[in-house]
């Protein structure tokens, strides 16, 4: 089954549909076959991919497409996490501990708080 990201204003991901393999046997064939089924040709549509083996990451409903890196962005979690362009992820600016414990980030002290 292939998957299809529809885009909004600023191309914000509205919605995902599921096409089958057989009517979207290439990208375009399944953007035809949604802008048909829906009645709606200004309406921009994208292939997502489960496995992320093609721009970046699988699509959500609030994402953000970016054309200059062909990828999916997840919204940014806070305001003080940056883009790894090369994943097109939101890194936090101190990386997450690696001692096996559980933790939320802290936006107010800009570190870890472990769950206890």
């Amino acid at each position: 089954m292939a998957h299809f990201a529809k885009l909004g204003v600023g191309n914000i991901v509205q919605d995902i549909q599921v096409v089958s393999d057989v009517v979207a046997a290439t990208e375009q064939d399944g953007i035809d076959f949604l802008k048909n089924l829906y009645k709606n040709s200004d309406t921009e549509w994208r292939e997502t991919f489960k496995n992320a083996s093609q721009r970046k990451n699988f699509a959500g409903i609030g994402y953000h497409y970016n054309m200059t890196h062909d990828a999916f962005i997840p919204p940014q979690p806070y305001p003080s996490w940056t883009l790894d362009e090369a994943t097109c992820l939101w890194d936090p600016p101190v990386a997450y501990p690696d001692d096996g414990k559980r933790y939320n980030w802290n936006e107010a002290t800009q570190a870890w708080d472990e769950i206890v």
